[in-house]
């Protein structure tokens, strides 16, 4: 598979064709993020390609994002709390000022950070590492990615 996701990567999780996707929500995909030097991050993706804030979304569905929102926040802080003993917290952002889609950004926080990022935004981190090849997501991944969606199976909302 070529990297043509990248380009529409709600049209490709819609065609099964994004290969991040962990699992499809209620009102969007749960995917891992692109980047992972800090192990966890994931991204919830709206899946109406068309919606570029939350407030383009009726009220109902609003509410629905960002349920899915809470739970894959939920999702990353269980399983990387299991896997990684100086796991913190886990961060939550709706920024979108790069991409034109609407999409929550979950980043777990660890003790292990630098101290003098720790306790900033994830986007004060050395440009390297967002394109440094040791930090793209790979098949080293899987078992987080597997974490990661069985946590939010877990946590499927019962009817």
């Amino acid at each position: 598979m070529t990297d043509d996701w990248r380009r529409d990567r709600i049209g490709a999780a819609l065609r099964g064709e994004n290969p991040t996707v962990l699992r499809r929500l209620e009102s969007g995909f749960a995917v891992i993020g692109d980047v992972q030097f800090l192990p966890g991050y994931s991204v919830l993706l709206v899946d109406e390609p068309g919606v570029q804030r939350l407030s383009d979304l009726p009220r109902a569905k609003r509410l629905s994002f960002l349920s899915g929102m809470d739970r894959l926040a939920e999702a990353v802080e269980r399983a990387c709390r299991r896997l990684d003993p100086g796991f913190r917290r886990v961060n939550l952002e709706i920024l979108g000022n790069t991409d034109p889609f609407l999409h929550a950004h979950v980043w777990p926080r660890f003790e292990w950070e630098p101290a003098e990022l720790v306790g900033r935004p994830v986007w004060l981190y050395p440009p390297d590492r967002w394109s440094d090849d040791r930090f793209r997501l790979g098949p080293r991944h899987d078992e987080l990615r597997a974490a990661i969606g069985g946590e939010l199976d877990r946590l499927r909302p019962t009817a």
